[in-house]
């Protein structure tokens, strides 16, 4: 169990695996999620230096006392912070869906300590239809009271986007991301991340010209990269994806049939994609 210390004072988990002397493969997970998102893919990625990191206010990671902290960039500040306690000068970074937001933004203000980036099902523009279904969990606990209850809620939910999914697949992700108590399934993550995303949205909103994600994308022209999409994915559009292939055409893409948002990272293509833009790295 390893832990280090963030800027503002937060204690942040992180944990290690497969080869002390491979690639550093940093795993940022999505948005409610933790290190655990990378378990299906965890197997197959022994030669490398693999770290699995809980972002402020997920898993095992401290809460923060002003949930306005909870923004990409002062995540991607505490991934550099990660890099400098464990000496690392460059890292790949593997970013699952608002992983992926936080590795673009590393990509974007530090350049200089990256060797690789690959996107798990997001890029620069996020499709709304995604964003009003996760505003619709977002901070809440679910109304599933066992893991059972979840796992089949999970797959009704996700039957239209998913097939061919392991046996067994939704109940390991409800026991993942859910603590079963006698009240009810708690989350793992800080409930107060909605009122930041919602913050957020609202600043953005009322800007008359909003930022975007694009020049991030851009400063990856150079890097070995590659970007993984759930053919049905609503986070992820084919619009987005073919346009982030039009502007980076060295970028490795594959689109996953039988997936939505997000592909578990087990899948053959999805890990051959990140096998072939890990062994580019100089």
């Amino acid at each position: 169990m390893s832990r280090f210390e963030t800027s503002d004072g937060l204690s942040l988990y992180f944990e290690e695996h497969g080869s002390a002397d491979g690639i550093p493969l940093i795993c940022l997970p999505g948005l409610t999620r933790d290190g655990q998102d990378f378990r299906y893919a965890l197997p197959h990625l022994g030669d490398y230096r693999v770290i699995l990191m809980d972002l402020r206010g997920r898993g095992r990671s401290d809460y923060a006392q002003d949930p306005a902290s909870y923004n990409i960039l002062t995540e991607a500040g505490d991934v550099i912070a990660l890099m400098d306690h464990l000496g690392l000068t460059r890292a790949a970074l593997l970013g699952t869906s608002r992983g992926g937001l936080v590795a673009m933004a590393i990509a974007g203000t530090a350049r200089d300590r990256l060797q690789a980036v690959i996107l798990n099902d997001v890029g620069p523009d996020i499709a709304e239809e995604g964003l009003g279904r996760i505003f619709e969990y977002l901070g809440h606990r679910p109304a599933a009271k066992t893991h059972a209850a979840a796992a089949r809620t999970l797959e009704a939910a996700m039957r239209d986007g998913f097939a061919n999914v392991p046996e067994g697949r939704w109940l390991e992700e409800a026991q993942t991301f859910y603590k079963e108590t006698p009240d009810g399934l708690e989350l793992r993550y800080d409930a107060r991340l909605r009122e930041a995303m919602l913050a957020q949205a609202k600043a953005l909103s009322e800007m008359e010209e909003k930022p975007s994600l694009w020049p991030w994308f851009a400063a990856l022209d150079g890097l070995p990269c590659g970007v993984i999409r759930g053919a049905h994915s609503d986070i992820l559009s084919r619009e987005t994806f073919d346009e982030m292939r039009r502007r980076l055409p060295a970028l490795q893409a594959v689109e996953l049939p039988d997936r939505g948002h997000i592909p578990f990272l087990d899948e053959p293509d999805a890990l051959l994609l990140i096998h072939t833009v890990l062994k580019d790295i100089k």
